[in-house]
């Protein structure tokens, strides 16, 4: 078997400063190691540990990282449209500065932190200790990489931005619905954005425009009752709760109503003879934290 082929991908950062050893500039190679050695400082002091050696170490595997997340960042055509997209980071990096291209690379870990990575919504998300905790864990995960070992961490960025973002618009259209519930807003600090969604699209087929954000049993009962006498058509439901829900949240919704109507087994079972209690487990499935227990 041929040994597998790894294309050689080294930060934008070293590559850029490969370019200057080509073509030895003495001003600019002193000013942009000055800088450098001051970037690194600042973040062994706030990230790592100024007063070791290996604090000191991470703190410039951080920089390298940093540094060519915001160079990727700011020259993202380069690769297209350059015969050198590294000489063209050099020049960014002697005209606008080291400290430039790391907080471009530092201002998107930052707004990448702040977003949402999964639909399940707590109080510690908003809690200002564990914020700053998942700041510094990113930027680890992301930046840290020795500057003469292949790198990844701009794709993986493109890729997490991607996902995190997809969860904040589920999360986006949870909110709403729980805003915007028939029986009144939802305020409680924890948030299971899958389940609010489902709540508002299986009771949605009863028809009326009503936006359902949470429930219980009795609720659901009388639902279910309602649902088997009245016979109504679901997509005629379903049409009520896309119009009524803003265009912008409209991706998410139409999404999941596609999914919930291929594949959920209380819209499935709900028109049989199938048992109140075994319809209600089947809701817990979807639906989780956002039930009220009202079995009284």
């Amino acid at each position: 078997m041929l040994p597998a082929i790894v294309k050689e991908n080294l930060p934008r950062l070293t590559r850029a400063i490969q370019k200057l050893a080509a073509e030895p500039d003495d001003d600019a190679a002193y000013t942009l190691a000055d800088e450098l050695t001051g970037i690194t400082a600042m973040v062994a002091e706030k990230f790592t540990n100024d007063r070791t050696a290996d604090g000191i170490q991470k703190a410039l595997q951080l920089t390298v990282g940093a540094v060519s997340l915001g160079l990727d960042h700011a020259l993202p055509e380069a690769e297209l449209d350059s015969d050198d997209p590294d000489l063209d980071a050099l020049d960014l990096l002697i005209e606008e500065g080291a400290e430039h291209a790391f907080q471009i690379g530092f201002r998107l870990i930052k707004e990448l932190s702040a977003l949402p990575e999964d639909a399940l919504v707590g109080e510690y998300d908003t809690d200002p200790v564990y914020a700053a905790r998942r700041l510094r864990d990113l930027f680890v995960d992301l930046c840290q990489t020795d500057p003469n070992q292949n790198w990844n961490g701009s794709d993986r960025y493109v890729v997490m931005l991607k996902q995190r973002k997809e969860v904040q618009a589920i999360v986006r259209l949870a909110n709403w619905l729980r805003r915007h519930h028939s029986e009144g807003p939802v305020s409680d600090t924890d948030l299971n954005a899958e389940g609010v969604i489902a709540l508002a699209i299986i009771f949605a087929v009863e028809g009326g425009g009503r936006v359902m954000a949470r429930t219980g049993q009795k609720e659901f009962e009388r639902f279910v009752k309602s649902v088997r006498k009245n016979k109504p058509d679901f997509e005629e439901g379903w049409a009520a709760l896309v119009a009524a829900v803003p265009v912008q949240h409209h991706p998410v919704l139409l999404d999941r109503i596609a999914s919930y109507r291929a594949t959920c087994t209380v819209l499935q079972h709900i028109r049989g003879r199938t048992a109140m209690k075994t319809l209600f487990a089947e809701l817990e499935n979807y639906a989780g934290s956002e039930l009220d227990a009202d079995y009284s």
